[in-house]
């Protein structure tokens, strides 16, 4: 199997690694180096620098604002979009409901949502967790009954990121009770601004607040707003979680923070003293994460190669491998940035606008704690690591 690039993939990349050094604000990039907390409106701003570009959305068919791109030069983008590093495209809108609604939406619904979606003139957010349906989703209870041309919809959902910002939610909700868990579930485009909606913030413990919890009571929405047939979201929302797990891999995050990591080890102690990256243990610590993710990176290769040379039909096992590795070797990196900066890493937790940075220390310090801690989420979402096992025990080892 030939890994290498093309001399036709190698002059994207510089093109897609100019336009980032080019194009990316230096306040949003300098956030993004320093782990910084991104507020709602360096996210807009970036997106929408991308959308003129025409690069907001370029896994969409062309005709909703797509690009055409080879799976070589996806992975190239999303590889150069971290380690530049630039924030991604909302992903609730651009990898979830925009996919669902190009698959099984309506013509008005494609018209209507996919180009504010490319321009992210509404903010979206995912309804699907609830208390007591979060592995086993398909037990979920949010009702939502039809009423003439409407549905009334009551219940909760939960952990739902960034929901204090959203213009609309997506949600699944349970339209028939007596069949089948999975058989009666629909998928549902909500405006977060009804009647009867309320967002009420979770404090994690990192002591941000990007999740929260939302309650429906009593809330009125268009019978339009049902995304393909009633019934049928299970099917729906099994195709979003499938482009949800694109990429989940990371691996450009992943270069970006090593690269970090040395830079950091490299500086003189606030305090005085050697410097980390001058302690051997360190280093072999250091060269030990590189190797994984050097081994990670081949894995996702042959993933794409298989892509372009039209080998992959279905969703490859092999991505159950990326996911468990990615997130094992974020979350390692995310350790040793802790060891760097030691003691001035605690976090402090001064008020709820969704940042955690400690008041004393080097300002490179203060963004590492809460970064650790949310780092922790990522072996569980997406499917957490122990299903991932399970996935590859059956696909590839045949168990």
């Amino acid at each position: 199997m030939d890994l290498r690039f093309t001399p036709e993939e190698i002059a994207f990349r510089n093109e897609v690694r100019g336009f980032f050094r080019a194009a990316l604000p230096p306040d949003i990039r300098r956030k993004m180096v320093d782990g910084r907390h991104l507020a709602k409106a360096d996210i807009v701003r970036w997106q929408r620098i991308l959308n003129e570009k025409g690069w907001a959305v370029p896994h969409w068919p062309r005709e909703w604002g797509g690009t055409g791109w080879t799976p070589i030069q996806h992975y190239i983008f999303q590889e150069e979009m971290q380690q530049a590093p630039a924030p991604q495209p909302l992903a609730f809108g651009v990898n979830m409901v925009g996919p669902v609604i190009i698959a099984f939406g309506n013509d008005a619904q494609k018209e209507r949502y996919l180009p504010r979606i490319r321009n992210i003139d509404d903010w979206w957010c995912q309804g699907f967790s609830e208390p007591g349906s979060g592995s086993d989703l398909a037990s979920l209870k949010t009702s939502a009954k039809r009423v003439g041309d409407s549905y009334i919809v009551n219940g909760q959902k939960t952990w739902t990121t960034l929901a204090q910002h959203a213009d609309m939610i997506f949600c699944l909700v349970r339209t028939d009770p007596t069949v089948k868990k999975q058989e009666g579930i629909s998928f549902l485009l909500i405006d977060m601004k009804s009647p009867g909606v309320t967002v009420r913030p979770i404090v994690t413990m990192d002591g941000g607040a990007e999740v929260n919890e939302v309650f429906f009571d009593e809330v009125k929405v268009p019978a339009a707003n049902l995304v393909g047939e009633e019934n049928k979201g299970w099917d729906y929302a099994k195709y979003l979680l499938g482009n949800e797990r694109t990429g989940i891999a990371r691996v450009g995050v992943s270069k970006e923070r090593i690269r970090r990591l040395k830079e950091l080890a490299a500086l003189e102690p606030a305090g005085g003293g050697a410097r980390m990256i001058d302690d051997q243990r360190f280093r072999e610590k250091i060269a030990a994460v590189e190797i994984e993710l050097k081994a990670l990176e081949m894995t996702q290769l042959r993933v794409v190669s298989a892509e372009r040379h039209g080998r992959s039909k279905k969703p490859d096992p092999a991505s159950s491998i990326l996911k468990i590795k990615g997130s094992e070797i974020q979350q390692t990196i995310s350790e040793l940035l802790m060891e760097v900066v030691g003691p001035y890493a605690l976090p402090d937790q001064p008020d709820l606008d969704g940042s955690n940075e400690p008041p004393i220390g080097p300002d490179y310090a203060g963004p590492l704690a809460p970064t650790y801690f949310n780092w922790r989420k990522i072996s569980i979402y997406g499917g957490s690591n122990e299903i991932q096992r399970n996935i590859v025990a059956k696909a590839i080892l045949g168990l």
